[in-house]
């Protein structure tokens, strides 16, 4: 068996373990993660020259900035999540634009957006149990 296709199904394995086990608050954490990791790969695929690897991995970036956009409850929810909303989208539009550029700045632009939302995300307290 190939030693490299064993490892990446036991990556998946364990992701999916963490997803099924995980609360909304880590899953979100997850999520950020997830974008951060594509963003710095496809860079990596940039820096490589890999032009379809990376166009597949800012493609997966816009996806999970797109999905944690989509998780916003925008009806019942504060006016900061309109401007989070807002920033989602500024950050799927230079994603695409860094993708269509091939320009390693704005990876890394969207990458330090991301990190900052996360550091946030990081510092509240997860939720605990409801009595």
């Amino acid at each position: 068996m190939n030693p490299m296709l064993a490892l990446r199904q036991y990556q998946k394995i364990g992701a999916q373990a963490q997803t099924s086990e995980a609360s909304p608050h880590r899953l979100v954490q997850m999520l950020m993660q997830g974008g951060l990791d594509r963003i710095a790969q496809a860079k990596g695929a940039l820096e490589r020259k890999d032009i379809p690897n990376k166009g597949i991995l800012i493609g997966k970036a816009i996806g999970i900035v797109g999905g944690l956009r989509e998780g916003l409850d925008l009806e019942n929810s504060l006016d900061t999540l309109g401007e989070l909303d807002s920033l989602y989208t500024y950050m799927m539009k230079r994603l695409a634009e860094a993708n269509v550029k091939s320009d390693p700045r704005i990876l890394d632009e969207v990458a330090g957006l991301l990190r900052t939302v996360k550091d946030g995300w990081d510092a509240i307290a997860e939720p605990g149990p409801q009595f």
